[in-house]
């Protein structure tokens, strides 16, 4: 056997196991089957102190294979860019929602996380033709959304173990680093685009020389 080929056999045993490793994440999806337009919720931005918490909400077609879907915090920046673009073609429908650091600091955080959802959820559509969407069921990482009619299911760690809710990790994940790259741009000085917000030792020291910024949250930072 030559190099060539033994190469390309552990090419496809690799393939062979991330296809197990997907198929292992439908647990949910085969599990709720008989719902036509099931949508994964996640969110991105609990923690940071600086910027806006993100929801992201995606259908995910029935019969399309994506691979290497994952927690979002699992995978390099590159490989999430790359699995945005390929959710963001194959997708359903996708919805965005999201709520700044002035209202995080007025109703706090798990309000605003709540909030956030409930707007993905009702900007669901198609990326390319721009319908509408209404979900049948809804799998969200760890979480209950209040005022929701649609069935929900919470599912513990739910970007590890549901396709749906992987991609919404992805999408919201990358919306909103990109976003806090366009903000250290407006504010210079608190490496944003490094940090996205988080409460870096770096960050923390910005914010004692330089103060606050309009896009922290007053309500998290004690120093």
């Amino acid at each position: 056997m030559t190099k060539k080929e033994e190469a390309e056999i552990k090419r496809l045993a690799k393939l062979e196991a991330e296809r197990a490793r997907i198929e292992g994440m439908k647990e949910f999806e085969y599990k709720y089957s008989e719902y036509n337009y099931i949508c994964g919720i996640d969110e991105v931005g609990r923690g940071p102190f600086a910027g806006p918490v993100v929801a992201a909400a995606v259908i995910l077609p029935k019969d399309e294979e994506i691979l290497y879907l994952n927690d979002s915090k699992k995978l390099s920046e590159k490989k999430r860019e790359e699995l945005y673009d390929v959710i963001m073609e194959k997708a359903v429908a996708i919805g965005l929602g999201s709520e700044n650091n002035e209202v995080i600091d007025e109703i706090n955080i798990k309000r605003a996380t709540h909030s956030a959802m409930r707007k993905a959820i009702a900007d669901l559509k198609n990326p390319k033709t721009g319908k509408a969407f209404i979900p049948d069921l809804l799998l969200v990482d760890a979480e209950h959304i209040p005022d929701i009619d649609v069935k929900q299911v919470a599912i513990i760690k739910g970007d590890e173990k549901s396709i749906s809710i992987a991609a919404a990790s992805i999408i919201a994940k990358v919306t909103r680093d990109r976003l806090m790259v366009e903000m250290d741009k407006v504010y210079p000085g608190y490496d944003f685009a490094s940090n996205k917000g988080y409460g870096t030792a770096a960050h923390m020291e910005a914010i004692r020389k330089l103060g606050m910024t309009p896009i922290h949250r007053r309500t998290f930072i004690h120093i």
